[in-house]
């Protein structure tokens, strides 16, 4: 078992067929850390609304996080869009975990970091309900597609992580520009707080890139992705992927957001794995 310093999740989505439960358990029981922050979506109750779902697993990942918190484990919880019926308990804690509306997250390196869901910077979310929980229905459908194509690339031999979901999003010109609208809303708020960067989920876009002064993190999702941020004892962010096989890799950034990334790994513990 690896000891780190944090671990950020979000948009696991508990209660759909869509959540990789084993993927999510092989990684909890690899890593202990001292703090744990759930970034929004983890239970989602729009989904339950419709059809009730409720596995063993992942009643399993909800023990596991409630047994982190009993021994020593801080967790923080920040309620998103699809798990928002908890935002009536912001402000309040059970035991070690707190319900917060955001959080700031400072580093072993005195980096400042907000903690988002994100929802709010999304005006589909926000202002149009209906077209939203369509979306949401359209990208799971891609999810499960995207399942028998990983099945076929295994059986075929051909290697490394590719999303169907991911591929629509990067390709699609409304959608490109949708995400790209996200994560200037985001760090501009980061910017307003005076902090050096955020982290935050929801649009199931895994990433870490440089927005003018703000170092912008976006955890991914445990549906397609499956992808965490670390926190390592000595301050070092890593965005990382659990694979089909149950392993850890890191995530390789796209060449084009790696030219927006500056070289301060050596002092100041930004950091891009």
């Amino acid at each position: 078992m690896k000891r780190v310093r944090s671990l950020f999740l979000s948009d696991i989505h508990l209660g759909t067929r869509a959540c990789q439960a084993d993927r999510l358990l092989a990684f909890l029981k690899e890593y202990e850390s001292e703090y744990l922050y759930l970034i929004g979506d983890i239970v989602d109750i729009w989904a339950m609304n419709r059809t009730v779902y409720w596995p063993p697993a992942h009643n399993t990942i909800v023990q596991k996080i409630l047994r982190k918190a009993r021994h020593h484990t801080k967790v923080f919880f920040i309620p998103g869009n699809h798990d928002e019926a908890m935002r009536e308990y912001i402000g309040m804690s059970f035991g070690s975990m707190d319900v917060v509306a955001d959080h700031v997250h400072v580093t072993a390196t005195g980096q400042r970091l907000l903690l988002v869901h994100g929802d709010e910077y999304d005006q589909v979310t926000t202002c149009h309900r209906w077209l939203s929980v369509l979306g949401d229905v359209s990208y799971t459908v891609l999810v499960h597609l995207n399942r028998a194509l990983s099945w076929m690339r295994r059986k075929l031999g051909v290697g490394g992580h590719w999303s169907l979901a991911d591929f629509a999003k990067r390709n699609v010109l409304k959608a490109v520009a949708y995400i790209g609208d996200f994560e200037q809303a985001v760090a501009r708020t980061a910017k307003h707080r005076g902090v050096d960067g955020v982290i935050c989920g929801h649009i199931h876009t895994p990433v870490v890139r440089q927005i003018d002064d703000v170092l912008y993190y976006n955890c991914g999702d445990w549906v397609d992705n499956c992808t965490p941020i670390v926190e390592n004892a000595n301050g070092r962010m890593e965005l990382v992927r659990s694979t089909p096989e149950l392993r850890l890799a890191s995530v390789v950034t796209p060449a084009a957001d790696m030219t927006s990334l500056p070289h301060q790994a050596e002092s100041g513990g930004r950091h891009r794995s």
